[in-house]
């Protein structure tokens, strides 16, 4: 939160100045800091860098991103010699990085690839799950009670820039605007959506609003999950289930969108919500 809250004008005059370079934003999100109570857990620095023209924001999870998302500013920045600089956010916990999937790089820059196809042509209960940052790994352990509870296939996406989809969507919409005689172009998001199944569900440690503008461009049933209101100093875990975007919420989020769509029974939701132990009546953390 420091890197775009407490430093908005000097980020502002960076842009303004042409400046080149990485602003790294350390424990970013409003989860993974969990010591540091109301003021102090970031869950809108990328909504803050996104009102800047010429800052180019990711929120990767692995390390394998970063490294991609790092030579690629270096070349546009430094070879290429475009007035940009970089705001990237990295969390402070431990976990196992995997190995770089073939043919991933393209999507990193792009703002989200492909990290695990589950489904197959003759599943019948499929869901196309997004995530960022460090609740992709929330996202991935949902997918996983999705299929061994429910019987719920997930394609995981992993979406290292929800503001850099939404600067290609506008420029796919004006361009469209201004040719409307000519094949109409096809936004990065609705790309790589349009020949899955399947409503899809966003999941990130900022406020929805993040995840939530790139809605125009998903051709299906899209529900969005965020981290808004005050911070709270507890556990990783309990916090993620006070923001209601943990495995859990992931999981009931899927569930609902299947329900709305009638793919399953709405009883299961009701089911899903006893099995995770979920009070219905917990108070909004917006307002708590």
């Amino acid at each position: 939160m420091f890197g775009f809250q407490r430093v908005g004008d000097l980020s502002w005059a960076a842009g303004d100045l042409q400046a080149r370079g990485f602003l790294i934003g350390g424990t970013s999100g409003r989860t993974t800091l969990n010591g540091e109570g109301l003021q102090h857990q970031d869950g809108h620095s990328h909504i803050l860098a996104g009102t800047i023209p010429n800052c180019v924001t990711y929120d990767p999870t692995y390390a394998y991103e970063l490294a991609i998302i790092i030579q690629s500013g270096l070349e546009e920045m430094y070879v290429k010699k475009m007035a940009k600089y970089y705001y990237i956010t990295v969390m402070n916990e431990n976990y196992i990085q995997p190995e770089m999937p073939k043919g991933c790089e393209d999507g990193v820059i792009r703002g989200m690839y492909l990290l695990k196809k589950n489904s197959k042509k003759t599943s019948k209960k499929v869901v196309q799950l997004l995530g960022s940052g460090t609740i992709l790994r929330e996202v991935i352990a949902a997918a996983e009670i999705l299929k061994a509870d429910f019987g719920v296939e997930s394609d995981i996406w992993s979406v290292t820039s929800f503001n850099e989809l939404r600067k290609e969507g506008l420029a796919t919409t004006r361009w469209n605007l201004l040719h409307p005689e000519d094949t109409p172009k096809v936004s990065y998001v609705n790309e790589c959506l349009d020949k899955t199944v399947g409503p899809v569900i966003a999941s990130t440690d900022y406020m929805k609003s993040y995840a939530d503008q790139i809605r125009d461009y998903v051709p299906r049933r899209y529900a969005v999950l965020g981290t808004d209101g005050f911070g709270r100093s507890d556990t990783r875990e309990k916090l993620r289930e006070f923001f209601e975007v943990d495995r859990h919420f992931v999981a009931l989020a899927a569930l609902s969108a299947l329900a709305e769509e009638n793919i399953i029974e709405t009883k299961i939701v009701s089911q899903a919500i006893e099995r995770f132990g979920i009070n219905p009546e917990k108070p909004d953390p917006f307002n708590a």
